[in-house]
């Protein structure tokens, strides 16, 4: 499932970003989310062998609505300007780790995975998994066909040991994290020449290991 529409859709909208003009072309926008839609059943599809836990996912419980929230933005462009879908078992909202696709023209589309912004339970139970054992996550990360994919583990960080460690700690960077995600830039034209999800997938399916240790720790 190619995704030419839906670059081409966000596009205009980066250049037309108000309520007028999306009424005016609301069917180029129903034409791109509609193909959207498709790759994500594909990817979900596809999927679905590789991790068990998202059996059973449909693409409404993945996708994010392009209305942006600006209740507290100075910026009131009413519409984001990607589309973006959010793969983890029980859907984008389970606070589970998962397989991220991000669309955005201009060369800022992007693969990611992992876990964003966990709530405070589930980021003291993955500090704990890493301070019993972050040799499982480091073998995962430190493989070579992953940090080619990836580079290195990101994600906003305390400026201080969290609480209950040392800053002497081996692993203090790691446990100083808030999020702990991976990321893989796509070009357009490298999505331009996507036919189908594979693509996508085999990304995703590096990432799998990743989204269990985290799913593990969190369970």
């Amino acid at each position: 499932m190619a995704l030419t529409k839906s670059l081409a859709f966000l596009k205009d909208l980066r250049l037309n970003n108000n309520k007028d003009w999306m009424h005016a072309n609301k069917p180029a926008y129903q034409a791109s989310r509609s193909e959207f839609i498709d790759f994500v059943h594909e990817v979900i599809l596809k999927m679905t062998p590789i991790d068990t836990g998202l059996l059973g996912l449909e693409p409404k419980q993945c996708i994010f609505r392009i209305n942006r929230d600006i209740r507290f933005s100075k910026d009131k462009s009413p519409y984001k300007i990607n589309f973006g879908m959010f793969l983890s078992e029980g859907g984008k909202k389970s606070g589970k780790a998962g397989y991220y696709f991000h669309l955005e023209p201009g060369d800022n589309s992007f693969i990611a995975g992992g876990i964003y912004a966990p709530d405070p339970d589930n980021l003291a139970k993955v500090r704990q998994e890493i301070d019993y054992n972050a040799a499982e996550l480091k073998k995962i990360v430190d493989q070579k066909k992953f940090k080619s994919l990836f580079g290195s583990l990101q994600g906003e960080s305390l400026k201080r040991a969290p609480k209950g460690y040392q800053e002497d700690h081996p692993n203090i960077d790691l446990l100083k994290l808030k999020s702990f995600i991976v990321l893989h830039k796509i070009t357009d034209k490298e999505i331009a020449d996507w036919s189908d999800a594979d693509k996508c997938v085999a990304v995703f399916e590096q990432i799998k290991p990743l989204n269990d240790y985290f799913n593990v720790a969190i369970s």
